[in-house]
């Protein structure tokens, strides 16, 4: 009860009003219009009076004073702040485009000293940079030979991570249609009247499934106004692979970033993904905490309350017959 406080304490000033309603009414002179009843008449009828009911004036005076004061308390609007912490909206969409493809298996990377699968490391440190993004709404859109949106756009960043970390390989295919899922990344922004919108795109290969060519999408980005940042995933040189189809089609998603309007990068081990992720969030910086909101838990609910009882048990008691 330390932070109970009075907003309109001042209607105190109210509580002598009976009191002076009473003065007034018994002091002050008043016009005699009716029958005159002679003096002794008066004196024995009010004598009789408060023989008979002295005890229920009594008690329906307390009465009426505990009912008065109740009110005057809610008047005053007794209550009890307490601060809670604002959600910081900012304004932002982010889309994840996460590359789901079959080679997205492959156990070559580390991170902490800990063998990684590519998918693993991305449910790891993708997951970490929208849990760190409150106040944002964030999306999941996956892709291989087929895309699919994992996660509409939510500000429930927890529930958007946990289908991440679910995603497994085979879902949607084993090839990689990036401008496919750049699309559908697209299609899921484009309603969106946020201030900013963003697709953030992660693929470890290269364009090889689905009729559409990233960069012609990028073009239609840079027309709606939603930045793509891009990350390669693995190896762009196909002279260090056995297989040269390996390689990630790193100048592809150069150029895809570049026209729309965002930032590529190339993550060769965990550290380097870790690394570019928070690259990429200091790019897209969010707003300033939002300060503390204070909400009210109104009281004046209690004492008017009680007044109204006591005020109609009292109704009750005069209705009774004598």
């Amino acid at each position: 009860m330390t932070n109970f406080e009075l907003s309109a304490p001042l209607f105190f000033l109210l509580l002598p009003v009976p009191i002076i309603v009473w003065f007034l009414s018994n002091y002050l002179p008043t016009p005699v219009t009716g029958l005159l009843i002679p003096t002794a008449f008066l004196q024995k009828f009010n004598s009789d009076v408060q023989d008979q009911s002295g005890i229920h004036l009594s008690w329906r005076l307390v009465a009426l004073s505990i009912s008065w004061f109740g009110i005057i308390i809610g008047l005053t609007n007794p209550r009890i702040p307490d601060t809670i912490t604002a959600l910081p909206i900012s304004g932002r969409d982010i889309i994840l485009a996460i590359d789901l493809s079959g080679s997205m298996a492959k156990h070559d990377f580390e991170l902490n000293g800990t063998s990684l699968s590519r998918l693993d490391l991305v449910k790891h440190v993708a997951s970490e940079l929208i849990e760190r993004r409150q106040g944002d709404r964030i999306g999941l859109v996956i892709f291989a030979e087929k895309t699919y949106a994992a996660s509409p756009l939510s500000f429930d960043v927890q529930a958007v991570a946990n289908t991440l970390k679910e995603l497994e390989i085979g879902l949607v295919g084993r090839s990689t249609a990036i401008g496919e899922g750049l699309g559908l990344s697209l299609k899921k922004l484009m309603t969106s009247t946020a201030p900013s919108r963003i697709v953030i795109l992660l693929s470890d290969g290269a364009n090889n499934a689905g009729s559409s060519q990233p960069t012609a999408v990028a073009e239609l980005s840079r027309q709606l106004g939603i930045k793509i940042f891009t990350i390669g995933l693995g190896e762009d040189n196909p002279q260090l692979l056995s297989d040269p189809r390996d390689a990630v089609d790193f100048i592809t998603l150069q150029n895809v970033a570049q026209i729309g309007g965002g930032t590529a990068v190339m993550a060769r081990s965990g550290a380097d993904l870790d690394r570019a992720m928070h690259m990429i969030e200091e790019m897209i910086v969010g707003p300033e905490p939002a300060p503390p909101r204070i909400i009210y838990h109104e009281l004046w609910i209690y004492p008017v309350s009680l007044s109204l009882i006591i005020l109609f048990f009292i109704s009750l008691a005069s209705r009774a017959p004598k």
